[in-house]
């Protein structure tokens, strides 16, 4: 009997770590090219070299179409003026990588860059395709103050696992390109494995209410990752944007504590666009009664000086929260609550986002930067979840189910 208690402990202390939200680096093949393709000059006087599928070799990529290795200077600005990848017509690069069969999703960090400054302003985008889905990045001016921009991308959708996945990125061309020479750059490519959360800590009802958990940071990046509105949201997936648990509405700028003022740990989300810009959770109420929401707004210490005004929907029912900043960093918290009369099969939006523009002294996009959500059920000890929540039950059945079996085994 002893010995299943012990069983028992050990059972419920690995399922608390896989219960928690896991994430790590999974190791891509030459992801910033600074191994050049085989059969070139290095020290060519051209940034831009044409390759040939019959003659070079990408190491740890295979590709297709028109690509040209394009090293980092003069009128290319590119991360630490490394290397990048040009895709031209129809090019196209991949790479297939192990699926760890840990990682329940995997999110993908790039950099994109117009081919010169001339091309800032024109179509640059690229399509990145994962096991079934896919969407196409373009490159937009006024969102950072390099001519280079990150951005982030969650490949997978509970897809049945394969021991393999494939990687696609590949150039969109415009319907009318007003230069024929501002195709699409691609660099720095970071991977990150991700699991899903299984279970509620705290009495938090929201799952990443911090956004500690979501892309990772390139080494060289201090402009942030930039989160796209996702297409066709189901809400009743663990994963609706790169950004685990929350949908994205218009363009958000994901920020770390090493280049900007978070209110409240590492990480922390930016409202940029406008009309709108912002995230957005899918909840479930378990019962009715009183909910309480925290949160924080402020600025990122990016000389964002302005009024700003966060509109938080839940359902049909809007609150507005203004806040002047100072661009140095300031932040207040704010809180509200509503009653809950909601079924537990209702799905609830519940939104954070601004619909104003308001610009840097570099007049790059800026905006409310918000952190450390917090939901609470008034009722002490009960609380309500988003929609992770409706297969929290069946895993909470297995995992009893284990300890029956165990209580049965060794007594």
């Amino acid at each position: 009997m002893a010995l299943a208690i012990h069983v028992v402990k050990l059972l419920f202390l690995v399922s608390l770590a896989y219960s928690n939200v896991a994430y790590g680096i999974v190791p891509l093949q030459n992801p910033s090219f600074e191994s050049p393709p085989t059969n070139i000059r290095t020290n060519a006087s051209s940034q831009f070299v044409l390759l040939n599928t019959l003659s070079n070799v990408i190491p740890g990529w295979s590709f297709q179409g028109t690509v040209w290795y394009v090293t980092g200077g003069n009128s290319v600005s590119l991360p630490g003026n490394g290397h990048g990848l040009q895709l031209g017509i129809n090019g196209m690069i991949s790479q297939t990588f192990r699926h760890d069969f840990i990682s329940d999703d995997y999110v993908l960090t790039f950099t994109l860059a117009p081919s010169s400054l001339s091309c800032a302003n024109s179509a640059t985008a690229i399509r990145i395709s994962g096991p079934s889905l896919s969407k196409v990045f373009t490159y937009k001016g006024s969102l950072g103050k390099e001519t280079w921009q990150t951005y982030a991308y969650a490949l997978w959708r509970n897809e049945v696992p394969t021991s393999s996945i494939t990687l696609q990125i590949e150039s969109v061309a415009a319907s009318s390109r007003s230069n024929s020479a501002c195709w699409p750059i691609i660099d720095d490519l970071l991977l990150t494995g991700i699991n899903y959360p299984r279970i509620y800590t705290g009495n938090n009802g929201f799952l990443n209410g911090g956004f500690e958990v979501g892309p990772s940071f390139l080494e060289n990046s201090s402009q942030g990752i930039l989160l796209e509105a996702e297409p066709n949201v189901d809400p009743l997936s663990p994963v609706q944007s790169a950004l685990q648990t929350w949908a994205v509405l218009g363009t958000v700028k994901y920020i770390d504590y090493g280049h900007y003022v978070t209110p409240k740990g590492l990480r922390a989300v930016e409202l940029i666009s406008g009309n709108p810009s912002g995230v957005e959770y899918y909840a479930t109420f378990t019962q009715r009664g009183q909910i309480t929401l925290d949160f924080i707004i402020g600025d990122a210490g990016d000389s964002c000086v302005g009024d700003f005004t966060v509109i938080v929907q839940v359902g049909t029912q809007r609150w507005n929260f203004a806040m002047r900043s100072n661009g140095l960093g300031s932040s207040k918290e704010y809180s509200l609550t509503f009653y809950a009369s909601y079924s537990p099969t209702d799905v609830v939006p519940i939104s954070f986002a601004s619909y104003n523009e308001t610009r840097t002294s570099d007049n790059v996009l800026c905006g409310p930067v918000i952190n450390g959500l917090f939901a609470q059920h008034s009722y002490t000890g009960s609380r309500y979840g988003g929609s992770h929540s409706i297969r929290l039950h069946s895993g909470l059945v297995i995992f009893c189910f284990i300890l029956a079996v165990t209580f049965l085994f060794f007594a």
